[in-house]
């Protein structure tokens, strides 16, 4: 029995697998890219940070470009996960600057990893916390709690199935707690630096 489309369907099939190996490849680097360009960014190093982020940017911009012919690898697990940790990683660098928070649509991301890399910045904006409440820099850790609060506040709001979105409102109960061990931690150094100047003020 002859078979005539099988040459065809090898044809398809071997520019899809290609198509998936160079998205694989891709997703990791710009995976990579991203984390260390968090790391930059937790030592202070601006500059390198940027740099890092704008690569993984570009990188993920390439493998969107290169999957378009193929829909079914470009929405698959692994180009969602790239495009998560990406926005983590935009998003981390604007809230540590200070900076307006670009949106899923200046990103080039769908709202769903977008808002996944939203939640992740959570971890990111605590870690940034602790390190200001050691330098002794509360007003700027303030500050970092608020947009922690307003990031989970937002993410409670997007109340749809989690067939939709992967299931974020699992895991705003962990970023929630986060939030809420912050505000100990921000709390008891206010407190322990209030104690310390009032008893400065008594010994003068």
């Amino acid at each position: 029995m002859d078979f005539d489309f099988a040459n065809d369907a090898r044809f398809v099939l071997d520019a899809r697998f290609a198509a998936r190996e160079q998205g694989i490849t891709g997703s990791r680097k710009v995976i990579r890219a991203s984390a260390n360009g968090i790391r930059a960014l937790h030592r202070g190093e601006w500059e390198a940070a940027s740099q890092l982020i704008a690569e993984a940017g570009e990188l993920l911009s390439e493998i969107t470009r290169a999957l378009e012919p193929h829909p079914d690898i470009l929405h698959a697990g692994f180009i969602a996960d790239a495009a998560k940790e990406y926005a983590e990683a935009r998003l981390t660098e604007a809230l540590f600057r200070g900076e307006a928070v670009p949106g899923f649509a200046e990103l080039g991301v769908d709202p769903v990893p977008y808002l996944h890399g939203l939640g992740e910045s959570v971890g990111e904006l605590r870690r940034r916390l602790l390190d200001l409440l050691r330098e002794g820099d509360v007003g700027e850790a303030e500050e970092t709690l608020e947009a922690m609060d307003g990031i989970v506040d937002l993410l409670a709001e997007m109340d749809y199935p989690d067939g939709m979105t992967n299931g974020p409102r699992r895991t705003t109960d962990v970023f929630r707690a986060l939030v809420e061990r912050s505000r100990s931690d921000l709390t008891a150094t206010v407190v322990q630096e209030r104690l310390r100047k009032d008893l400065g003020d008594r010994l003068t």
